[in-house]
């Protein structure tokens, strides 16, 4: 929701230290740590007064936007899930205020920075990362009831220097039951945002999933966030594969999984992604096990059939030798292609 264009390092000039005087409520700017200006969105990081704790407050203008006060019961919804929300790793809501024309959300600071950021990452950190927000994604999948973020993106994400990732802005996240307004039908980021949405089908478990694997391949691939629409193609297919030769065939086919358009076909839910992941080997060409998992998962169907055929030609071939026990070799020969025609082809790409 929030896509802000931040600014990197010490304190912006003073030409341009228009600050809001926050200290009536308790806080002290120090510096703009981004903006989103179509938006009317500015994030700043500020002093708490009496604790001197570092936070960070949003401005949400109104007066910029076509928006109107209407557009604080959003921030309310917001307010209200993040006040049930205790994550080490999503940064807890501490207060929010409004002057005319403006409201105001504040958070706790976590010093880490964007994924927003072009940072290059080797393919085993972004597994790390992968895992990092996979534990958020299930401690929000676990609450009653389950909590859908709906904004997942490289902009959404920080990343401390141990690799450690936390989730941030909630503008756009629902409980699983909650009914979707009309208004907010497709909402998110072109490109993160899960196929089922555009078409309007309840979101499930698997939708956060496609925005988290459709940001890993940006990271992957070093592809902006902006750009990632011209890696899917007319049917909401993410084509990484050419773009990433060096990892495992075990990685390439889970990161296919995660961004299925299907959702039918994605990991059910950021548990079973999880569990999944910490399995495979990142980069190689890959193990009998790696090998193994790619034809359990994605050929299960087709795996099945094949045994089946294998299993009723074993059959009849057992059934011919026993029953033709003076000739059974030319006996089999002669029956051999007639089986094959009736069986049905398996094709195992």
């Amino acid at each position: 929701m929030l896509e802000f264009d931040v600014n990197h390092g010490d304190e912006t000039s003073n030409s341009q230290n228009h600050y809001p005087d926050f200290s009536k409520v308790g806080y002290q700017v120090i510096q703009e740590l981004g903006r989103n200006s179509e938006g009317g969105r500015i994030a700043y990081l500020a002093n708490d007064i009496n604790s001197q704790q570092k936070v960070v407050i949003k401005e949400f203008c109104f007066a910029i936007t076509t928006a109107d006060w209407s557009g604080v019961k959003a921030y309310e919804r917001e307010i209200e899930l993040l006040q049930r929300l205790n994550h080490p790793r999503i940064p807890h809501y501490i207060d929010s205020f409004e002057k005319p024309g403006f409201f105001y959300l504040v958070q706790e600071y976590k010093k880490a920075p964007s994924l927003g950021f072009r940072r290059c990452f080797h393919p085993e950190e972004i597994k790390q990362i992968a895992l990092s927000i996979l534990k958020i994604l299930v401690y929000l999948q676990q609450q009653s009831p389950p909590i859908i973020h709906r904004d997942i993106k490289p902009e959404n994400i920080l990343v401390d220097q141990k690799l450690q990732a936390y989730l941030v802005d909630f503008g756009l996240a629902k409980t699983q039951d909650e009914k979707t307004d009309l208004s907010t039908l497709v909402a998110g980021t072109p490109g993160f945002i899960p196929p089922e949405e555009e078409f309007g089908y309840p979101l499930t478990a698997a939708s956060d999933l496609y925005s988290l694997g459709a940001t890993l391949i940006c990271l992957l691939t070093n592809t902006r966030a902006a750009d990632i629409g011209k890696l899917i193609d007319d049917h909401y297919r993410v084509n990484f594969h050419k773009l990433l030769p060096h990892i495992s065939p075990g990685f390439r086919s889970w990161l296919k999984k995660m961004v299925e358009p299907n959702r039918k076909q994605r990991y059910a839910n950021a548990a079973e992604a999880l569990a999944a992941l910490k399995l495979i080997r990142v980069m190689g060409s890959g193990t009998i096990i790696d090998n193994f998992w790619i034809a359990i998962n994605q050929r299960k169907n087709m795996a099945i059939l094949g045994l089946g055929a294998m299993g009723i030609l074993l059959g009849l071939g057992t059934s011919l030798i026993i029953s033709q026990p003076g000739d059974p070799v030319n006996s089999n020969a002669q029956l051999q292609p007639n089986i094959a025609d009736n069986l049905p082809k398996v094709h195992f790409k």
